[in-house]
């Protein structure tokens, strides 16, 4: 029979199960600068310290949990209107979902029938702030608390046997059981504040990248005359000379040189041209302290080779043979290794010494044999010298000033339109006629060709024509010949021969006049050659009729021919109908086509 409202019984409890105690009223169990509500979880974002959590065991605020074999004991809660009994503490704990983020709601089911909204209200406040209640007609209800620490307080109720008043009905009773839930609230609180601490992240890391960033370089400013003046002045400053000479620059690039303009940008060049004999002299000032500096390097690195062959020569008297039997083993192992040691040591050094010496010797030969002026102006600064280079500087200013002046003079004459025609655009003029000239020339072309495409236009489709009629002639003789083939059955195979070789003619005389209208004159010396070949071929073989595929294996074997098909022989002999004809012999399944040479057949003997 313990009250709800002792803080040292509720302490207990929480500390029992390794929880931050709640704080009830009357005496502050923790206070607030520790509790889980003040603890801000950005802090280690934006400051970069990791924050003390008031809950790791062992700092002094939050008693350690007890060991796990030990079971927790719950104590009675008294209420108002009702009384909340400890589960078993020998049974398991009650299960719980996966923590939703953000969660700020539970479900709490279980209840007794008769519970109502201000029993609930009674029994869960003292877990915190309660924003909102979702009571069901059945025995559960959803409650959300203002914050995220507040349910693992409601959690800690789950598994309590509630009973109202001093009641034992059913409808008076029922066991709590206390989980997370999801809510879409809670989820857009939590998204909001993810959100909000990913700003803060990203303004601190711009901030930070602010404040790494190099600096830019400034703006140039707008060209005017009172800047280009003070322009004028840096620019004759050997400190201000490179920052000046930027701003020189930018504005001729940008187009700020004008016919007004261009006396004061002529000075200020003329001003940065100057600044060429001060940059030559600090060059050649750091050639001699490289040179000086060279020498230096080179005179300590003889007196080091100096002291190594001194070195070398200690190691050497050591090993004669008055010296070296008078030192042991171990010594004589000793003084060996130092001695190649140095002679190593001696040999690079030599090497090095050598090669700036030859480096030396070639700078030498290079200076006798070059006749660059800039070498001779590095090397020789006598007073006739720099003479000359002022003689040229100013002899280009004239020459600026000269190209100034012819400048102006053409603009006053492109005002007054005094120009004439110069011959350049008369030479215009006649490469554009000259170019209308090609163009007409390129038309009347384009028009004869376009004639020479519609003439074979109109020659190809009466070949077409000319096909398409000899291709009806020729399924008309297939039937005829199918005609003769069943009187040929009937009457005997004399009459069918003579049929066949009557047919064999007509198709004959069909194919010699397309061949005759297709016939060319031979088109290259290899169709020559083909045909004297052939010819040949038949007069060797006059009393017989060849086919297509002998006539190829005779001209093959007997006169050979690179790269010729048997197709190519039958189209040449299809195109010289006078001089071969095709026949057909044999019935049926004999017919077989062959070529015979007529050459001769149209001339009369006397």
């Amino acid at each position: 029979n313990m009250s709800v409202t002792d803080p040292t019984a509720w302490a207990t409890a929480m500390n029992n199960l390794g929880m931050v105690p709640v704080g009830l009223a009357g005496q502050q169990l923790v206070t607030d600068s520790i509790c889980v509500p003040g603890f801000d979880p950005s802090l280690s974002m934006m400051t970069g310290i990791t924050p003390i959590n008031p809950m790791i065991p062992g700092m002094g605020l939050v008693p350690p949990p007890p060991p796990t074999d030990v079971p927790v004991v719950k104590e009675i809660i008294h209420c108002k209107s009702c009384t909340l009994f400890p589960p078993n503490p020998n049974l398991p704990p009650p299960s719980t979902r996966e923590r939703p983020p953000g969660c700020k709601t539970v479900f709490v089911g279980g209840l007794p029938e008769n519970a109502t909204e201000e029993i609930i209200q009674e029994v869960f406040e003292q877990c915190g702030d309660i924003t909102a209640i979702r009571k069901s007609k059945k025995n559960f209800c959803h409650i959300r608390f203002a914050e995220e620490f507040m349910v693992d307080k409601a959690i800690y109720l789950s598994g309590y046997r509630m009973r109202l008043g001093s009641s034992t009905d059913k409808k008076d009773s029922g066991r709590l059981h206390v989980d997370f839930a999801q809510a879409r609230d809670d989820f857009y609180e939590w998204e909001c504040k993810q959100r909000m601490l990913a700003r803060e992240e990203r303004h601190r890391r711009k901030m930070e990248e602010d404040r790494l960033r190099p600096p830019s370089p400034p703006a140039i400013m707008h060209y005017s005359e009172h800047e280009a003046t003070l322009l004028a002045e840096k620019l004759k400053d050997d400190s201000k000379f490179s920052e000046a000479i930027t701003v020189l620059l930018t504005w001729i690039e940008r187009g700020e040189v004008n016919r007004r303009s261009a006396n004061q940008f002529y000075s200020m060049v003329q001003s940065a041209n100057s600044h060429v004999r001060r940059l030559m002299n600090e060059k050649a000032t750091h050639e001699q302290e490289m040179e000086q500096a060279k020498e230096s390097f080179k005179n300590a690195l003889t007196g080091i080779l100096t002291q190594f062959e001194q070195i070398v020569a200690v190691f050497n008297a050591s090993t004669r043979q008055k010296a070296w039997d008078h030192f042991s083993k171990a010594q004589r192992k000793n003084i060996d290794i130092w001695r190649k040691h140095s002679e190593e040591l001696r040999n690079a050094h030599s090497e090095q010494l050598m090669g700036i010496r030859r480096e030396e010797e070639m700078e030498m030969s290079d200076d006798d044999s070059s006749d660059n002026p800039s070498k001779k102006l590095r090397v020789d600064e006598s007073a006739l010298t720099a003479q000359a280079y002022a003689l040229k500087e100013e002899n280009d200013s004239l020459r600026w000033q000269l190209d100034a002046y012819r400048n102006e003079v053409e603009l006053l004459k492109q005002e007054k339109g005094q120009l004439f025609r110069t011959e350049e655009s008369l030479t215009k003029d006649q490469q554009l006629k000259f170019l209308q000239q090609t163009m007409q020339g390129m038309q009347q072309q384009l028009l004869s060709i376009q004639e020479e495409l519609n003439n074979k236009k109109s020659e190809l489709q009466q070949a077409k024509e000319e096909q398409t009629h000899t291709e009806a002639r020729l399924k008309v003789l297939q039937e005829q010949l199918k005609s003769a083939k069943e009187l040929a059955e009937i009457n005997g195979q004399d009459e069918s021969q003579e049929i066949n070789m009557l047919t064999v003619a007509l198709v004959n005389q069909e194919r010699e006049k397309n061949s005759e209208k297709r016939s060319q004159g031979l088109k290259s010396e290899k169709e020559a050659l083909l045909i004297e070949n052939i010819s040949s071929t038949f007069v060797l073989y006059i009393s017989y009729f060849l086919n297509i595929t002998q006539l190829f294996l005779t001209v093959v074997l007997l006169f050979p021919l690179s790269q010729i098909s048997a197709n190519e022989i039958e189209t040449l002999l299809m195109r010289l109908p006078r001089m071969f004809k095709q026949e057909f012999t044999g019935v049926g399944a004999t017919l077989e086509k062959r070529w015979k040479f007529c050459a001769f057949e149209g001339i009369k003997t006397t």
